[in-house]
């Protein structure tokens, strides 16, 4: 028993320590990222491995044929999680000034980072982008069209695919489609009632307590006494 308990302790702190050093090292810094620039090749960065390949596949040629045909660039990146120092927002700007460092570089950029540790978006848009995507529809598209989707179980493929659907119609100079309807909940059927659950409670303690009352004299009773037949 002496050996189990220090076998279950060294267990416990080996577990603890490997928290410790493989947590900061899944957090994801602006250095953390390859190098793009405008005219890149690369068009999604998914170190969170939340898009499907096919997905990926996907969206790598709507983005490729965007440029081509109107020369306006998307760059999605999915991160596992924040470096402790940083906001969705400030990882954002650092990516979009360190990918496009001029101007002129930016003019035509949108970059969209996702958080999958907490879900949280931002997007950037360079100031020839913004004739089309304002900054009013660039936060339609992060708090309607992923925020809801991923409020919504965390669908992050259909998420992605939605605001790609966006922001390509919008850049290729289309009407913007717009968000998803939201879809209404019915709180009443859907969650049970406070006093709902508490009177399950209080009927299982009634039982448990029953149960108890009776068993416990039984068992003390052929404690002292002994089991029938012996």
């Amino acid at each position: 028993m002496k050996h189990l308990k220090s076998l279950i302790g060294l267990l416990l702190s080996f577990a603890i320590a490997i928290t410790v050093i493989v947590a900061p090292a899944a957090a994801t810094g602006v250095y953390d990222l390859p190098v793009l620039n405008a005219g890149s090749s690369i068009w999604v960065v998914d170190q969170a491995e939340a898009i499907s390949l096919a997905n990926e596949n996907s969206l790598n040629n709507k983005f490729k044929k965007l440029a081509e045909n109107t020369g306006n660039e998307i760059r999605f990146v999915a991160i596992r999680r924040l470096d402790y120092d940083q906001t969705i927002d400030t990882l954002t700007d650092k990516i979009f000034s360190k990918w496009y460092p001029t101007p002129e570089e930016q003019a035509n950029q949108t970059l969209l980072v996702v958080d999958t540790f907490t879900n949280n978006t931002a997007m950037r848009q360079g100031e020839t982008v913004k004739t089309l995507l304002t900054d009013d529809i660039a936060n339609s598209i992060v708090t309607e069209t992923i925020g809801y989707t991923l409020r919504d179980g965390e669908q992050y493929n259909k998420a992605f695919l939605a605001a790609s659907d966006r922001l390509v119609a919008i850049l290729s100079g289309n009407a913007d489609p717009g968000p998803p309807e939201a879809k209404e909940i019915n709180i009443e059927s859907t969650f049970t009632s406070a006093e709902d659950t508490d009177d399950k409670i209080s009927t299982i303690w009634v039982v448990v307590l029953l149960v108890l009352a009776t068993a416990i004299p039984m068992a003390t009773y052929f404690w002292y006494v002994g089991l029938p037949g012996r």
